[in-house]
């Protein structure tokens, strides 16, 4: 197996944008497992050919400045070329990205029930239970969400709901895309209510 890691160290790795920003410095942290989990981990290391990180934290920075913060109990890496596995980032406990704007506040945040970046693809996968809350207080929920790298879009092909703040509107799409800042959505089939606030007769998210 390639660079096999041990769980209880302290980790630099140099990856392409972890969902959104292009390029970063991100540094992870792993705490202790008792004796069995870590047997148990490194039996699918060999198994598998792939990295196992626990209670994993990263930041993503640029100029100093953050950018984004990602958590996950767990994160897998492949290094197995089978499958199309390689370069794969795998989170299948759950994941949690909040992200900042230019002042340091969070502008929104994204978690899920499992999550992957296929790196050679460009494509990042959040699933089951995935909701993204926005700074306004406006809310996405879906069971599916990809994010194209290469033509910064978020989109999906199965039923997702819009929440409004202040009980202002719900809407539900089929499936939907959008850009970054959810603040272009355009949605199939889309049903329900919006009531428009000031001179906005549009839906939008994170303003």
């Amino acid at each position: 197996m390639t660079n096999k890691r041990s769980i209880f160290s302290k980790i630099y790795i140099d990856i392409p944008l972890l969902f959104l920003i292009s390029i970063g410095v991100f540094s992870l942290s792993s705490c202790e497992n008792d004796l069995r989990e870590v047997n148990k981990i490194e039996n699918i290391q060999q198994e598998e050919a792939v990295d196992i990180s626990k209670d994993v934290k990263i930041i993503l920075s640029d100029s100093a400045v953050v950018k984004a913060q990602l958590t996950g109990p767990e994160m897998r890496v492949y290094h197995d070329t089978t499958g199309n596995k390689n370069s794969n980032y795998e989170f299948q406990k759950g994941i949690q990205i909040i992200f900042y704007d230019a002042e340091g506040k969070e502008s929104q945040r994204i978690r899920s029930d499992y999550g992957k970046q296929r790196v050679l693809d460009g494509i990042t996968e959040f699933k089951k239970n995935v909701v993204v809350n926005m700074s306004d207080g406006s809310i996405i929920k879906t069971e599916e969400l990809y994010y194209d790298e290469k033509k910064k879009i978020y989109y999906n092909d199965v039923p997702i709901s819009f929440e409004f703040k202040d009980a202002r509107g719900n809407l539900l799409a089929t499936s939907f895309t959008s850009d970054t800042e959810f603040r272009n959505i355009n949605g199939q089939n889309m049903t329900g209510f919006y009531i428009p606030s000031g001179n906005s007769q549009l839906p939008s998210f994170g303003n």
